[in-house]
C-alpha cells in the first residue's frame, strides 16, 4: 500500500499494501469533484461489489481511490443510512445508525509505479480488510474529543486496524461464509464496539471487504453492481 490519508480526519501517512489512495476511499489521483459522483466509478477497469438483491434499502456512493497516474483501484459503495461526521452529531445518535459498506479492491500483482521509480506490493484480502478497517474508523472517530487527543485516538486505532488485517489468520477474526454472486464465500469477520469488518476474494478479480454498525453482517450477500449509476 502506497500513501493513504483518511478524508477530513487525518492527514495522509505511508502505509503499505493498497495501491495510494485515501483509507476513506478518496482517490488523490482524481479531482475532488469525481470523487462522490459516479464518473470515478465508471472509470474502473473491475467490478463494483454491493449488497444484493435481497436489501432493499438505500443506497448511495462513497468515494474511489486512485494511484498517481489516474488508475482506479479501489472503491467503496455505501447501504443504509449514510453515517454523519458532523461535530453536532452525538455519540447517541450515531450508534443508532443502521449501515453496511462494500468496499471494492482491484487484484493487482506486484507492478511498478506510476513514475517507475519503485515497486507496489500486491493487493489481497489484507488490503481490503484495512480499507474495510479503517472505513469504519472514519465513521466513527469521535468527534467530540480535544482535537489533539483524538488525532491520538485516531493514530492508535489506524494501527490497531493496520496490524489487524496483516494478521488474518490471527485469533482476532473468525470464519463467516456468505454468497457473493450466489456462490457461498469464505470471509475474515470480526467485530468490535464500533462495528464488524469483514473481507475476502469475489471471482472476479477483486477483493471484497465490508464494514457495518446496526446490520447484522450474518444475513448479507454481495453481488456485481449491475449498473452502478443507480446509487448515485
Amino acid at each position: 500500500m502506497e500513501t493513504t490519508s483518511r478524508a477530513d480526519v487525518q492527514d495522509a501517512e505511508s502505509t503499505p499494501g493498497v495501491p495510494g489512495e485515501d483509507v476513506a476511499a478518496a482517490g488523490q489521483g482524481m479531482p475532488a469533484a469525481v470523487r462522490r459522483t459516479v464518473d470515478g466509478y465508471l472509470m474502473a477497469a473491475f467490478p463494483w461489489y454491493g449488497l444484493d438483491e435481497a436489501f432493499a434499502g438505500p443506497r448511495w456512493l462513497m468515494q474511489v481511490g486512485a494511484a498517481a497516474d489516474g488508475t482506479v483501484e479501489h472503491g467503496a459503495t455505501g447501504h443504509g443510512e449514510e453515517p454523519s461526521l458532523k461535530v453536532e452529531t452525538t455519540a447517541e445518535s450515531r450508534a443508532k445508525q443502521r449501515f453496511a459498506v462494500v468496499v471494492t479492491v482491484a487484484s493487482r500483482p506486484v507492478r511498478r509505479s506510476a513514475d517507475g521509480t519503485g515497486m507496489l506490493e500486491a493487493t489481497s484480502v489484507s488490503s481490503a480488510a484495512w480499507l474495510a478497517g479503517s472505513g469504519l474508523l472514519s465513521c466513527t472517530w469521535p468527534s467530540q474529543m480535544e482535537r489533539a487527543l483524538r488525532q491520538d485516538w485516531l493514530d492508535q486505532q489506524t494501527a490497531i486496524a493496520w496490524e489487524l488485517a496483516d494478521d488474518l489468520g490471527g485469533s482476532a477474526w473468525s470464519q463467516l461464509t456468505l454468497p457473493v454472486d450466489g456462490v457461498p464465500t469464505d470471509f475474515h469477520y470480526r467485530e468490535s464496539e464500533y462495528g464488524w469488518v469483514l473481507a475476502g476474494s469475489a471471482r472476479e478479480g477483486v477483493h471484497v471487504g465490508a464494514y457495518g454498525r446496526g446490520m447484522s453482517a450474518y444475513g448479507l450477500g454481495f453481488s456485481v453492481v449491475k449498473d452502478i449509476t443507480t446509487y448515485a
